[in-house]
């Protein structure tokens, strides 16, 4: 069974590429300008999720799908990858997709030369998870040297670790630059 939560984000990704929620028997679609905000969903899209769930939720489908968000929020029901182009989609957990990916009418999706879509992320703890697998690797390859060699290693390690760290706050001061637009 798909949660909220995925439901959720299913929304936020096909959002990003301008996919609508249609509404009241198909007479008004709903689209946020601005869907994510540095690591949190955007007001707006906060604003039209809480649309979704006081309506009726068999009112509401994605645009380009058969599929209402009363019924993703069933048992039957799981949010996966789709197979194309790697976007979440819904599948009935006991057989196949009734209907394709809603990507199935973008004519310029995928495209890897886009940034694809993606969830709130926080800046900072991404920036800490690529520091801390940094140090690890630089533990490994100073465990694995000799012990002859190991002074000569160290200053390199840390030379390259000086390097990494200054690479990583140029990349936090790029995404602070970022989230602040």
């Amino acid at each position: 069974m798909a949660s909220e939560q995925q439901v959720k984000r299913y929304l936020c990704y096909w959002f990003q590429l301008g996919k609508r929620i249609v509404i009241n028997n198909g007479t008004s679609t709903l689209l946020p300008q601005k869907v994510v905000e540095g690591d949190r969903y955007s007001y707006e899209f906060e604003n039209i999720w809480q649309q979704i769930i006081s309506l009726e939720r068999g009112d509401c489908y994605l645009e380009g799908t058969t599929q209402t968000i009363g019924e993703l929020l069933e048992p039957r029901w799981d949010i996966e990858p789709c197979a194309r182009c790697d976007m979440p989609v819904p599948m009935i957990n006991l057989g196949m997709l009734p209907a394709p990916c809603p990507c199935s009418d973008l004519l310029t999706w995928p495209n890897s030369e886009l940034p694809v879509p993606r969830e709130p992320l926080c800046s900072q703890e991404h920036l800490n998870g690529i520091r801390n697998r940094l140090h690890q690797i630089s533990s490994k390859s100073d465990s694995s040297e000799n012990s002859a060699n190991s002074n000569d290693h160290n200053l390199l390690a840390a030379t390259d670790c000086d390097r990494s760290n200054e690479h990583l706050s140029q990349m936090r001061d790029r995404l602070r630059k970022t989230d602040n637009f």
